[in-house]
């Protein structure tokens, strides 16, 4: 709920400042343009409903921002965050006179704050009150700019949007300003006429005594107020500090062979962040990326289930139980973690599972390759060649989504298929054994389509070996697929390699023959030893067609 009053209120803000920055980049055509995108702004902000939703949200925002501070266990943090929180407490002090003097004056005397008054009061301040309107301007919205970027950088379409997004981001404050002196100029010409001025201040001066120290003496106590509540988050700070210090701490194991000692209520990112060690965290710490990600090894029967925010970021990556944020976990023991991702992650990164992310499970793994590749490139051009390779791979493609195979790992002309990802290690061999099946029937039916292309027939070896596996989403960031790895997808591949020496179109290990309860009387056994594979040689059987191997399944 925080998190999103944070957002909703900043987006508030934004809604206002936003146009009022358009506003004043107008001053580069004349006042007058400026006076009448103000009147249109007035419809809309000058209702007693949006005003107070405008202040509402700006006296929200700074609470959550002083909760925010207090909640941090430390100020270590990004640069972009040690920037966003400074400018976020100047900008109370910065904006006070200008709200009083315009907002609070207008519903206090009923007047009308035109630009034409608030850029002769500014003159008539001097020096100092130009400078601190400028400063305004360029605390506010690098505040906003930053809050928005890091929340857009989250979305599909915002890295597309960047390159227009960002020269306008540039330009608004730049003409802003340029906008603001323009026309301070003309007013500062025109102010040296007393009449003029006189004029310009008649509702002002006119105000009642009472009125005027009211006006005058909101802006100390409302600084006094924001300086007070301040100092309180700090020093209530080291209280905690001292509290969680003297009630017990926890030891964070971390890779390779860090052990870091936190107190109790420290998450594990602000625990790495204080011994600097870099780990990725897009979004600050809020919970929205899921760049800090961890996997919890000991200790994880201790946590506390997740909860809030980081239920909802881990349902959206589909994490096993294992995976927690670390800038949502606070352990109250000891703990060791492995993080998932790199520590420079990217927005993207963060919506998909990262590096080698799975768990142990059974699976039936499917080798296929076309033999004769290599002599069908130098026999054919080039084109007819991608030609046919299509044709191929759209059949057998198509034979394991018949056969509810799930395709893996594309490796040239060839693929790894896997099956069982959701069932029984028997219904993964029979739909294994099944695929491969139609891999055949679709293979000759492809070969008689283009006999007239081939001098030879299409011809291919597949391997097929069940057992236990690493399964999950993996590979690099921009290309991630569901694969498997292990010593069980090794066999599987080596048994494809082993059909060019017993020169059969299949073999399957003895493993899939058993759980796939195919009956074995006239089917070729053999104990091969697996290359690269220590230990005792595994048996097979070598099938001289898969419809064979399919139809004796009892």
């Amino acid at each position: 709920m925080k998190r999103n009053l944070r957002l909703a209120t900043g987006l508030i803000i934004a809604a206002y400042v936003i146009p009022h920055l358009i506003n004043h980049a107008l001053g580069l055509i004349s006042l007058d343009a400026m006076e009448a995108m103000r009147r249109g702004m007035v419809l809309v902000w000058g209702t007693p409903v949006a005003g107070v939703l405008l202040f509402g949200s700006l006296l929200l925002h700074f609470i959550l921002a002083l909760e925010a501070l207090y909640r941090r266990s430390h100020l270590r943090m990004a640069r972009w965050q040690v920037l966003q929180l400074v400018f976020g407490i100047l900008v109370p002090p910065l904006i006070m006179t200008h709200a009083i003097g315009t907002r609070v004056a207008s519903e206090l005397l009923g007047m009308e704050v035109t630009y034409e008054y608030v850029l002769a009061a500014i003159w008539w301040s001097g020096p100092w009150m130009v400078l601190k309107q400028a400063a305004l301007v360029v605390v506010v919205w690098i505040h906003a700019a930053i809050g928005l970027h890091f929340w857009l950088r989250l979305k599909d379409w915002y890295p597309r949007a960047l390159p227009v997004l960002y020269p306008l981001a540039v330009l608004l404050p730049v003409l802003a300003l340029f906008g603001f002196f323009r026309v301070l100029a003309d007013v500062a010409v025109a102010a040296s006429d007393r009449q003029w001025l006189r004029e310009v201040f008649a509702e002002r001066r006119a105000a009642p005594p009472e009125i005027d120290a009211i006006l005058k003496g909101i802006e100390p106590v409302l600084l006094t107020v924001m300086v007070t509540s301040l100092a309180l988050v700090l020093v209530a700070r080291l209280v905690r500090h001292a509290y969680r210090t003297r009630h017990g701490a926890y030891r964070l194991s971390y890779p390779p062979n860090r052990v870091l000692a936190a107190p109790l209520g420290q998450t594990v990112l602000e625990t790495l962040r204080a011994a600097r060690i870099g780990h990725a965290s897009v979004c600050g710490g809020k919970g929205r990326c899921t760049t800090c990600r961890v996997r919890v090894g000991g200790g994880l029967e201790d946590l506390p289930p997740p909860s809030g925010v980081e239920i909802e970021a881990l349902r959206r990556i589909h994490a096993s139980p294992e995976v927690r944020l670390a800038c949502q976990l606070a352990p109250r023991h000891d703990l060791a973690v492995v993080p998932l991702l790199p520590p420079d992650a990217t927005a993207r990164d963060g919506k998909r599972p990262g590096g080698v992310e799975g768990k142990e499970r059974h699976v039936t793994a499917l080798f296929v390759d076309l033999r004769g590749s290599t002599a069908l490139g130098e026999r054919k051009m080039p084109y007819d060649v991608v030609f046919i390779l299509n044709q191929f791979f759209a059949e057998m493609a198509a034979a394991l989504q018949a056969t509810g195979g799930h395709y893996s790992t594309f490796t040239g002309d060839g693929l790894m298929a896997l099956y069982g990802l959701d069932g029984p290690p028997e219904d993964g061999c029979k739909a294994a054994l099944a695929g491969a099946a139609e891999m055949m029937r679709r293979l000759r039916r492809l070969n008689e389509s283009l006999a007239t292309e081939l001098a030879d027939p299409l011809r291919v070896g597949i391997g097929i070996h069940t057992g236990l596996a690493i399964v999950g989403t993996m590979g690099p960031p921009g290309a991630p697929h569901v694969s498997a790895l292990g010593d069980t997808i090794n066999v599987a591949a080596r048994l494809e390699s082993e059909t060019k020496r017993f020169e059969v179109p299949m073999i399957i290990s003895q493993d899939v023959a058993r759980l796939a309860a195919v009956d074995v009387t006239n089917l070729a056994h053999h104990e091969v030893t697996i290359r690269g594979r220590a230990g005792a040689p595994i048996g097979i059987y070598c099938v001289e067609g898969p419809e064979a191997a399919g139809d004796r399944s009892e």
